[in-house]
């Protein structure tokens, strides 16, 4: 699929494939509660887990955090680039939903500077959820003929490759800097 399609398929409560720094990922509206239901039931994730949201730059993601509990440093390292993909877990805004937040007070997000995020979100206007791109028990996708393999032939998914990330992103705590997943 082209981008265009992907980007409609988005706007209709579609889950979809595409690119990251390291795999490939599942993604969908974030508003969307039907979207990601789809988004769960597909990958057989338990909703209290909560998901994390990509985004090319913040202005896609303020929506979903409570800026009110952050200071300016806590701001300039959700900001700054790092050398391995670096997800930050950040105090949840109130209206974030709990199918996003799952059994947390916090969000999980990413700066993806990915060139398939960074167009996918531009021309939606949406940050997208990112969970891996795999079947319980599977290895995570790093080819869209490997999402195909797991997903079906006619899955959405955009053919790009992934970027040069070894390993999926790092998992931090903004407030504390503790770490929950090695990058």
């Amino acid at each position: 699929m082209n981008l265009q399609q992907l980007v409609a398929q988005l706007q209709q409560q579609q889950v979809i494939a595409y690119p990251t720094e390291a795999v490939f990922g599942l993604g969908c509206d974030p508003r969307s509660e039907s979207a990601v239901r789809k988004l769960l039931d597909l990958k057989q994730r338990p909703i209290e887990k909560g998901l994390i949201l990509v985004a090319p730059d913040l202005t896609y993601l303020r929506p979903f955090i409570d800026a009110e509990k952050l200071n300016d440093a806590q701001w300039q390292r959700l900001n700054a680039e790092y050398a391995r993909p670096t997800t930050w877990v950040v105090p949840a805004h109130p209206d974030t939903p709990r199918f996003l937040t799952g059994r947390f007070d916090s969000i999980a997000i990413r700066l993806c500077r990915h060139e398939a995020v960074k167009m996918l979100c531009e021309q939606s206007g949406l940050a997208l959820t990112s969970t891996s791109a795999n079947l319980s028990g599977q290895p995570p996708c790093r080819s869209a003929q490997e999402v195909r393999s797991q997903f079906g032939e006619h899955f959405p998914v955009l053919d790009m490759a992934v970027g040069n990330a070894v390993n999926p992103s790092e998992i931090r705590d903004l407030l504390t800097n503790q770490l929950f997943r090695q990058g």
